[in-house]
């Protein structure tokens, strides 16, 4: 007998045998065929636990995306994406069951003809259902803020910030899909939504100048503050945190500076205070990360420290979160976190949870009340840069 029918033989022998076995009476079922192709749709309206996680995608800038993560899930967090593109922004819509994206692309990928775009994705499926060119090639790029793209008017227009260098703001109007108007910041920057139809803006000199728009998205009227920004001496982080409409900025050095955004102008909280200093620093404790202060619907402040705070290590990340209570002005707890991390938020839950990105991308998941960790979601992001929860 040849080599040839040997081996023949010896598979057949071995098919027959692993056949055997497979049908022997301790062998499982087998899985159930794959439906092809299998898509979910997701709930209208999100859980209370669930996140977006805006991935900057550092690696390949050109494909941003929007994560929407459920905290309360170590199995299976990630439950779906929106594309963000490059340099982009993500708004989460509260009236309608939206998600909006501000992205800029280009018809030969990294180049080419550039188009500058307001998409309006869909939250169940997640796919698109609309968008608004943005014209001029103007929007603003950059490592993302919150505060570039922003509702105003009861989440019926949107604001998207321009840079040329020339600083601007266009009006989007989101349910007819239009562009209203775009306005002149000249030595002025971010947006902060103010009053029923506004948007203050912090300005070079140290004021902050408040636009009201008439009905037609036009600017109606500007009113500028005197300076009381202190920006050689407390420049503070642009994101921050909002208890109603009442925001809560931090500084560098850990100075905290509250604005009231309710009114037809942004009116300054009587009182800056500090959010106090511990031992252990080397050489001191100063806020550090990206997103840097969070807070809860009790109205407790939440802001990254890091123990190694000295000129420049603002965006170094953070290895603690200090828990402040703005009514008393005192430090009510601090939270030691895993690793170094960049942003954080909290959940809307009824038991609040703290969400934090690590700044090896990877989502940790801690008890707000108690500081407590939860559990971790590992790796959800290619690069986690900031965060967001759907109230």
């Amino acid at each position: 007998m040849n080599i040839t029918k040997i081996l023949a033989i010896s598979f057949l022998g071995s098919v027959a045998s692993v056949g055997a076995h497979a049908q022997g009476p301790n062998t499982p079922p087998p899985l159930p065929a794959e439906i092809i192709p299998n898509v979910e749709v997701l709930p209208s309206e999100y859980p209370a636990s669930w996140i977006m996680v805006h991935d900057f995608n550092f690696n390949a800038l050109i494909d941003g995306r929007g994560v929407v993560v459920d905290t309360a899930s170590p199995e299976r967090p990630v439950k779906g994406t929106v594309q963000i593109a490059q340099f982009g922004n993500v708004l989460l819509g509260n009236s309608k069951p939206e998600i909006y994206t501000a992205g800029t692309y280009y018809s030969r990928l990294t180049r080419g003809e550039r188009t500058d775009v307001l998409t309006i994705w869909d939250k169940s499926t997640l796919l698109p259902k609309g968008e608004i060119i943005l014209p001029g090639g103007k929007r603003q790029q950059q490592v993302t803020y919150k505060n570039t793209f922003q509702f105003t008017n009861d989440e019926k227009w949107a604001l998207v910030a321009n840079f040329t260098p020339a600083q601007s703001v266009t009006v989007v109007d989101l349910e007819n899909r239009k562009i209203l108007s775009e306005i002149d910041l000249p030595g002025c920057t971010m947006i902060y939504p103010t009053g029923d139809r506004g948007f203050s803006t912090f300005c070079a000199d140290g004021t902050v100048s408040t636009l009201l728009l008439a009905a037609d998205g036009t600017l109606a009227s500007i009113e500028t503050t005197k300076p009381i920004l202190k920006v050689d001496e407390q420049p503070m982080f642009a994101m921050p945190a909002m208890v109603g409409k009442t925001a809560w900025f931090v500084s560098y050095y850990g100075q905290l500076q509250g604005f009231d955004f309710s009114g037809p102008t942004a009116v300054p909280l009587d009182g800056t205070f500090s959010i106090g200093t511990a031992e252990g620093g080397a050489p001191e404790w100063r806020p550090g990360g990206w997103q840097v202060i969070a807070s809860d619907a009790a109205g407790r402040l939440y802001i990254l420290m890091s123990p190694e705070g000295i000129e420049g290590s603002h965006k170094s990340g953070g290895t603690e979160v200090w828990v402040i209570d703005p009514k008393t002005k005192t430090r009510v707890a601090r939270i030691p976190i895993q690793g170094v991390a960049v942003s954080i938020d909290v959940t809307r839950e009824a038991t609040p949870h703290l969400v934090v990105a690590r700044a090896d991308s990877i989502v940790d998941i801690y008890d707000a009340n108690s500081g407590a960790f939860v559990r971790t979601l590992g790796n959800v992001a290619f690069n986690p840069q900031t965060l967001s929860v759907f109230n």
